[in-house]
């Protein structure tokens, strides 16, 4: 099978230091994921994972600050309402809801991230590329 392109977006001060932390103690964890690195999730425009979708993109994680952790006080809300949002609309432009997830893992959550990109990429795989 040709190889998922997965892509993460990734808040800087809590899921990339996560993930960081996840590759400094080489826990396991699948490669296929390609990891774009923002300030905040809530700098996530929507039309952002549309686009990563249209050119290609088997499935879309966005990873952010738990809520009441956000560096920037209230952009992982505004992630979540505007990532729930699109959600619900991905049916409408003919996209598997399920390609797409959007959860939270903090900085000393290493071992959490490597959970969720295991998860998330099994679950693509068995759904096949888009």
């Amino acid at each position: 099978m040709a190889e998922l392109k997965l892509i993460g977006f990734l808040c800087n001060w809590c899921s990339y230091a996560g993930a960081d932390m996840a590759g400094m103690a080489r826990m396991k964890q699948p490669g296929e994921l390609r990891i774009i690195r923002l300030p905040c999730t809530g700098r996530v425009n929507p039309l952002l994972i549309l686009k990563a979708f249209q050119q290609g993109a088997d499935g879309v994680l966005v990873s952010g600050c738990h809520p009441g952790d956000c560096h920037y006080n209230e952009g992982n809300y505004y992630a979540r309402r505007r990532l729930e949002l699109l959600s619900r609309m991905l049916p409408a432009f003919g996209i598997e809801p399920e390609r797409f997830h959007f959860t939270w893992v903090s900085a000393s959550e290493g071992a959490r991230w490597a959970d969720v990109v295991t998860e998330f990429t099994g679950k693509i795989e068995a759904m096949g590329k888009a």
